[in-house]
């Protein structure tokens, strides 16, 4: 194009002029049909409970299962009429108007069959081992759709420090994109605060602002600062000077300015406040918020050092699951309908549901429960449910997303999936088209490569 800017197109001839003329009105018309538009999410809250919960005990109830898998749980109603869970989740059966249970998810290979590469699987949305390292869904869209607060990074997970939270993966995004772990063993903690946040009095500010100058007199000793890479750090350095200086950065995690009564209602434990801490960084404007949490090993859990939801071994114990003729894979856990874990949940995920439902964040942030993959309809001979990504259920809400419904099924069993079946990609894929973002737009490797947000993957349609 530089060389015709300089040419006079009277010599080129009435023609060829009408046909650049057609060719930049054909690529302004391609740019408009692949831009990104505003979609009915604004934000994006993820409650990840990571290492497997059993879908057969919570949203997705089998009462006429062989006698031998049967759950103790019962199946409850809730406020919709025909739509069932158990009774381990009886407060969020008072919100289950507001909710949209997909009870038809499942895997198509066998390598995700594994805490790592199926969470991998869940943060990305894509099946991990390909030839290029796919990033987590939050990075894309911060890359894709920036954020409306200017002094927290645009995806940040609370509080990243589970054994799978170092799952997540940059991939190919710029460094500004990369999520923040806020760290944290126990947000119930009085005083908890995310370290590093705000300014080293002992540098100031008028210190600190010299100091970025001289970074900037450096050009922060990158080879080439036109290229992806410093462009990203640059970004990431602007970044943390709007953090740094912000007066609401120090404030934005601090939850004992949330009412007492409120703080009760999510649950004091550590999972009640995570949650808590969720809404109120997605009451900020933060574009996409991750919880990422298990209760930590306390007084009150003697041998819950891994409060996570890999059940292998007695599932159904009143305590611990560290019980005599227990394999091992299981151990550190407190069984299913310990208040340590299906007690916690319940309390705060209807606390969430309702709290945000109530401050009018519902009407614009998509709130999604998931988990890497189910359990085994067939309780083990430790009286444990084992991996099991043929079925298992994750749930959805706000956003435009429709309460009251129950999408797909899975056999009487809960092993394989009988209708309407839907993978981590197509959960990307709607997250994606939820906030608006064109799929057939692609992301671009540094070296130039074409990749699509969800090659595999197709939006949830009943979600819209």
């Amino acid at each position: 194009m530089g060389e015709l800017r300089r040419r006079n197109f009277l010599g080129i001839g009435v023609a060829g002029g009408l046909s650049l003329f057609q060719n930049a009105a054909t690529i302004k018309a391609l740019e408009g049909q692949y831009r990104d538009r505003p979609g009915r999410a604004k934000n994006v809250l993820v409650i990840l409970e990571q290492g497997g919960m059993s879908h057969t005990d919570t949203w997705d109830p089998k009462p006429d299962t062989l006698v031998g898998q049967l759950s103790p749980h019962k199946p409850i109603s809730t406020t919709v009429p025909g739509m069932q869970f158990t009774e381990l989740l009886a407060k969020t059966s008072r919100v289950a108007h507001k909710l949209s249970v997909i009870r038809s998810m499942y895997h198509t290979n066998g390598i995700t069959n594994g805490h790592p590469k199926g969470t991998q699987y869940t943060l990305s949305g894509h099946v991990p081992g390909g030839p290029v390292e796919m990033p987590d869904i939050g990075s894309v869209v911060a890359h894709r759709v920036g954020s409306n607060c200017d002094y927290l990074p645009p995806y940040i997970m609370a509080p990243g420090n589970s054994e799978q939270a170092k799952e997540s993966r940059l991939g190919f995004m710029p460094f500004d994109t990369q999520v923040f772990k806020t760290g944290g063993k126990d947000l119930s903690q009085p005083g908890w605060k995310v370290a590093g946040l705000g300014l080293n009095q002992a540098i100031g500010e008028s210190r600190f602002l010299d100091r970025l100058d001289l970074l900037g007199d450096l050009d922060i000793g990158l080879p080439n600062n036109h290229s992806d890479k410093a462009a990203g750090w640059v970004q990431a350095i602007e970044q943390a000077e709007g953090s740094l200086l912000h007066p609401n950065t120090k404030t934005a995690f601090d939850l004992e300015r949330e009412p007492d009564k409120l703080r009760d209602a999510y649950g004091r434990g550590h999972r009640g406040q995570c949650y808590l801490l969720g809404r109120r960084l997605i009451e900020q404007d933060v574009r996409f918020v991750t919880i990422d949490v298990r209760e930590p090993l306390t007084k009150s859990t003697p041998g819950g050092t891994n409060l996570n939801w890999d059940h292998h071994d007695f599932i159904y114990a009143s305590g611990t699951c560290n019980l005599p003729g227990a394999g091992g894979g299981g151990r550190g856990r407190y069984g299913i309908g310990t208040w340590w874990m299906m007690g916690s949940v319940d309390q705060a995920f209807s606390t969430l549901i309702q709290d945000m439902d109530e401050r009018g964040l519902l009407d614009d942030t998509l709130v999604c429960f998931v988990t890497e993959f189910g359990r085994t309809p067939k309780l083990n001979k430790a009286q444990g449910r084992d991996h099991w990504s043929r079925a298992y259920s994750i749930v959805m809400a706000g956003a435009g997303v429709p309460g009251g419904q129950i999408i797909g099924a899975s056999d009487r069993q809960g092993a394989f999936v009988t209708e309407r079946p839907y993978t981590p990609d197509d959960y990307a894929a709607t997250v994606y088209k939820k906030l608006g973002l064109n799929l057939d737009k692609t992301l671009q490797t540094p070296d130039g490569r074409p990749i699509l947000l969800a090659a595999s993957g197709n939006p949830i349609r009943e979600v819209f």
